[in-house]
């Protein structure tokens, strides 16, 4: 016996999967307001500070987010992609999205449907999930674009998507994609912008700088394992690119308070590296999947200073993977694995 639905009952979308694919987050513009509003979300994680809140908020709100939207706001400004009225990683992540869905439709057609959300600021995790479940998706990978865990990245990530998910009523089945830096298609996507890169400069750097967002010490001794992902992550581009351990060295960057964190720090580093006789380095930040201020402003501009003001001579910078093909190639076959028994 056929069963039909009432007349006002809410229209049943075709079941689909769902992949949405999430970056750290960027304010909705460099002005003040608008940065206030993102540093605010941001420094009140207390996976990111994890300080009490009657400790932390009085001085997050009375002081830092009197001043920090300034310096943050400049900061943006020297990097904004003024003609889309946006921020680089806000861009960047639009055109990975772009491929990442064209490259999936291409294997599964209108079954997967694959989005981007931001942790920090808009669009927002709630909501792309939300258009997601809208979409008729009963199954969401959710995917945070940290090669190497940390809890404040891929975990506050994820806590937010959990949090998303406490809100929908008909809740759909989730998974997570854990990291990623072993991946063999990604190392190889990484040791060939190193490999490009070496070849476009006249003199071969002296060393590759392998620059990391920093983290409080604390944290690793509390059982983060970033750190120790990290300086596997040098390790294995190491090997992939048949190099000894002279020629690159780990480092982290974004310092941030008065503890102290993981060393030796990006910008010291650089200039011992210039008083030492090494005059010639490339840098490149292999914990980001997208060049972002920590990239395009802090290492382009801050660390490159230090190493110049120090003697250095040559800096080259080597931009992340952003929608490299080989990049989004490699993204595309770690999604493709962890839909498998949902979509084959």
């Amino acid at each position: 016996m056929t069963q039909t639905k009432p007349a006002d009952h809410p229209e049943i979308q075709p079941r689909k999967v769902g992949v949405l694919i999430a970056n750290l987050g960027t304010p909705d513009s460099y002005d003040y307001w608008p940065m206030r509003r993102y540093l605010n979300e941001f420094l009140s994680d207390k996976r990111v500070i994890d300080y009490p809140s009657w400790k932390w908020q009085p001085l997050l709100q009375s002081v830092i987010l009197t001043k920090r939207p300034f310096t943050s706001g400049a900061a943006y400004k020297s990097i904004w992609n003024h003609d889309e009225g946006e921020s680089p990683l806000m861009t960047i992540t639009k055109a990975q999205t772009e491929k990442l869905r064209a490259a999936l439709e291409k294997r599964y057609g209108e079954r997967v449907v694959l989005d981007f959300c931001m942790r920090y600021g808009n669009p927002s995790t709630t909501s792309k999930l939300r258009a997601l479940v809208d979409a008729g998706c009963d199954k969401v990978l959710f995917f945070p674009l940290y090669p190497q865990y940390a809890g404040a990245t891929s975990a506050t990530a994820n806590d937010q998507f959990f949090r998303a998910l406490m809100e929908e009523k008909a809740q759909p089945a989730a998974r997570t994609v854990p990291p990623y830096f072993e991946d063999e298609a990604y190392l190889d996507a990484l040791a060939g912008s190193v490999e490009r890169a070496y070849e476009q400069i006249e003199v071969r750097p002296d060393t590759l700088v392998v620059s990391y967002h920093g983290m409080p010490i604390r944290y690793l001794t509390e059982g983060d394992p970033y750190h120790c992902q990290c300086q596997k992550s040098t390790r294995l581009l190491k090997e992939r690119l048949g190099w000894s351990d002279d020629d690159i060295t780990t480092t982290f960057q974004s310092v941030f308070g008065p503890e102290e964190w993981l060393k030796p720090y990006t910008v010291e580093e650089v200039a011992r590296l210039a008083k030492a006789g090494k005059k010639n380095i490339a840098v490149i930040a292999p914990a980001f999947s997208a060049d972002c201020i920590e990239t395009l402003e802090e290492i382009e501009e801050e660390i490159r200073e230090a190493f110049i003001e120090a003697g250095g001579e040559s800096f080259t910078y080597i931009p992340c993977l952003n929608d490299d093909d080989a990049h989004i190639a490699a993204l595309s076959g770690i999604i493709q694995r962890n839909l498998m028994g949902w979509v084959d």
